[in-house]
Order: C-alpha cells, then sequence, then structure tokens
C-alpha cells in the first residue's frame, strides 16, 4: 500500500502547471493534499474519489484527499467548530486504517499562536480517539514544526532559532503524539540520517543548496510500525515549494483481519474495499 501527502500550496496552480503527471506515476492508493487554497472541486488526479475540505474563505488552506477504493466513512475536521473552518483535517477510513490528512496551522502572531495550541490539543484529543477503536492510524501531512535540529540545516537554525516552529512548545505538543501511540516513520526507518528535507524557502536558491527544513511527516500508529516498508522524500518532484513524501506499507491486510472484519460489518460496503485490496496486494484466494 503506498500513501502520498505534499503541500501543494495551491491546487489551481497544481492542476494548470500539470504537476500532477508525476503524482500519476506513484501509483498511490492514497493521496492527501494540504493548502489546496480553493473552494473549487477540480480533478486533481484523475481515478481515484476525491473528497475535498475546504477553507470556509476562499483563497486559504483546505485540505483534499484522494482514494483509489471508495473509504468506507469520511469524517471532515476534528469536531471543533472555530477549527474545521479552514479546512485542515480530512479523514477517510478503511477496513482496518484510518488516514488523516492534515495541515497544521503556523504560529505566525500571538493571535495564532493561541490557535495553534488550542488545533494541537484538539488534533491529538481526536487521533487518540481514532486509536482507540483498534485500528491502524495514519497521520500525515505539513506540520509546520521541527521535531530536533537535524531537521533543519544548521544555517537555518541560526538565522531563524527563536521563530516559532524551531524552538517552541510547538516542538513539545509534536512529542505528545509519540507519547499516545504514534511512531515518526522517517525516523522509524533513517533514525539519524541528516539532510532529508520537505520544505525550502523560496530565497537564494535554497532548494537548489538543499537548505532546507523537515515539515511534513508520516506518524503511524505502533501497531501498524512492522508494516513499514519505506518512507520517501520526493525531492525530485517540483511543483510547490515543499516535496511530496511517500510511505509505503506491506503485508498489511491480512485475511484474519479481512475475514473478521467482513462478519461485523456491511457486506455490500466492504466487500469492494476488500476485492480492490486483494487485487493490488495479490493475496491468496480462499
Amino acid at each position: 500500500m503506498k500513501i502520498l501527502s505534499w503541500n501543494i500550496n495551491g491546487l489551481i496552480s497544481f492542476v494548470e502547471n500539470q504537476s500532477y503527471r508525476e503524482i500519476e506515476k506513484i501509483d498511490a492508493d492514497v493521496i492527501c493534499f494540504q493548502e489546496t487554497r480553493t473552494r473549487r472541486r477540480m480533478t486533481a488526479v484523475s481515478g481515484y474519489c476525491h473528497y475535498f475540505n475546504p477553507c470556509e474563505k476562499d483563497g486559504l488552506h483546505g485540505t483534499l484527499t484522494m482514494t483509489k477504493t471508495e473509504p468506507l466513512n469520511v469524517i471532515y475536521g476534528i469536531g471543533v467548530k472555530e477549527l474545521d473552518a479552514e479546512g485542515r483535517v480530512l479523514t477517510v477510513e478503511f477496513p482496518t486504517l484510518f488516514v488523516v490528512n492534515c495541515y497544521v496551522p503556523r504560529a505566525e502572531s500571538l493571535e495564532r499562536h493561541e490557535f495553534r495550541r488550542k488545533f494541537d490539543d484538539a488534533l491529538q484529543s481526536f487521533v487518540k480517539n481514532l486509536l482507540d477503536k483498534g485500528k491502524q492510524v495514519i497521520l500525515c501531512g505539513d506540520f509546520n514544526v521541527l521535531r530536533t535540529e537535524i531537521d533543519i540545516y544548521p544555517e537555518n537554525e541560526r538565522e531563524h532559532y527563536a521563530l516559532q516552529g524551531i524552538i517552541s512548545d510547538e516542538r513539545s505538543n509534536l512529542e505528545n503524539l509519540m507519547e499516545i501511540g504514534f511512531v515518526d516513520a522517517f525516523r522509524f526507518k533513517y533514525p539519524k540520517e541528516k539532510n532529508s528535507y520537505t520544505f525550502w524557502s523560496n530565497r537564494r536558491y535554497k532548494r537548489k543548496e538543499n537548505r532546507g527544513w523537515r515539515l511534513d511527516y508520516f506518524f503511524v500508529s505502533k501497531n501498524a510500525v512492522e508494516a513499514i516498508k519505506e518512507v520517501k522524500h520526493l525531492t525530485e518532484i517540483y511543483g510547490s515549494d515543499h516535496a511530496p513524501i511517500l510511505l509505503e506499507l506491506e503485508n498489511f491486510y491480512s485475511d484474519d483481519d479481512l475475514a473478521e472484519i467482513w462478519n461485523k460489518k456491511n457486506f455490500g460496503r466492504i466487500s469492494k474495499s476488500i476485492n480492490a485490496s486483494r487485487s493490488r496486494k495479490k493475496f491468496p484466494k480462499n
């Protein structure tokens, strides 16, 4: 199973510039876009079900999740009206899996810092509730925060050490996700790898010289860690100031898991998802 996440910095320009061509080659099962910045509903990548959660104010924020297989359920937001107005969280549910697409706000002022604090708390409560359901949970997106100093080009740290997202309580809030049951998938695979960034400023050729930040993550619930096959930063794909990130999972669904779900859920809705999973993963037929 492949899940791709990307802050595309504008859906309209993404489509107009045909940035989808590079994404089509990846053939991901789930695609999560952040910062769509439009209320227009348009096909981003053909062959997928599209689920939009736009910001109430056109031109800002917003998320889009695309799936090859129709999910069992789609959850818009995290259940807090003032936080959900910007369209920052979109969740799709499958037989054994939740995929949470998240675009965490930046703390650019005291007012937005308070908004960010409330958002972090509410997001943690939301995903904790998903974990309690017993399914695997994949939380991905642009979190606008660094975990450690290894996640930033040293020059940027010297220049911006006091800025929000580099040294702040936001980093502590991110670590709280680890405490409630998530694993940083990239650091699980590559605990000490340096110079692995997902965002670059447009100034001074910073992307060309790889002077960046790691702001985009896959957080995987502990009951799915063994399924992690690969985590990639697709830095060769342009079209935004962020790079797409890709999570590959293997042996994600077992026949026993699917059989149990089949017995508990509605046959009509589940059968389509199971058949699609078998087709892609070549499970043995009974």
